[in-house]
């Protein structure tokens, strides 16, 4: 979070439409934390997205003749479905998917979309953002509630900065009530 996911992807959008190509911007109809169907930045750049997608959605292979770049925010939300919908795309119209979003959720666990393209990408890019606490690079986005760290509640939580904080693995760790650590290897 906070790393400029959706910066990039607004850049990337504009970059193809300035030079006259057909970019879709695509995103998780569950992410409703701004206006539906808009995709925005914390820097406050925003963009209408052209597909809004469902877990169960089936994607219209029509919409995307002469389109030369599909863009997918928040694509942790994707189920692992969509994830495979998007893969058949890149062959069956030779059209790059460039997903932008979260490998893991606040307990450090993939989320299934995430999992499902880290399967199958072509390449991964990681767009890196300092821990809240430190200097360190932030790998893990840390919950809040009540003002602390939390490792309860349900998997998808919308929220921005109000509910979560990037965090590096030692933060994270130190911030955590010791019954709730985890091993690791």
């Amino acid at each position: 979070m906070g790393s400029a996911k959706t910066l990039n992807l607004l850049a990337v959008a504009h970059n193809y439409r300035s030079q006259g190509k057909r970019a879709l911007v695509m995103k998780p109809r569950l992410d409703d934390r701004f206006a539906q169907g808009d995709v925005v930045s914390r820097a406050g750049l925003s963009t209408k997205a052209d597909i809004l997608v469902d877990a169960d959605s089936v994607l219209d292979l029509a919409q995307f003749e002469g389109v030369d770049c599909l863009l997918v925010d928040e694509a942790q939300f994707l189920s692992p479905q969509m994830v495979e919908q998007l893969r058949a795309l890149t062959l069956s119209h030779n059209l790059p998917v460039i997903c932008y979003g979260l490998r893991t959720d606040f307990r450090t666990e993939l989320f299934p979309g995430s999992r499902r393209l880290l399967e199958l990408a072509d390449s991964l890019e990681e767009v890196k953002v300092t821990c809240h606490h430190c200097n360190k690079k932030a790998i893990f986005n840390m919950r809040l509630y009540n003002g602390g760290p939390t490792l309860d509640g349900v998997q998808v939580q919308l929220g921005a900065e109000e509910s979560y904080v990037p965090v590096c693995f030692s933060c994270w760790d130190r911030a955590l009530p010791s019954g709730h650590r985890r091993a690791t290897a």
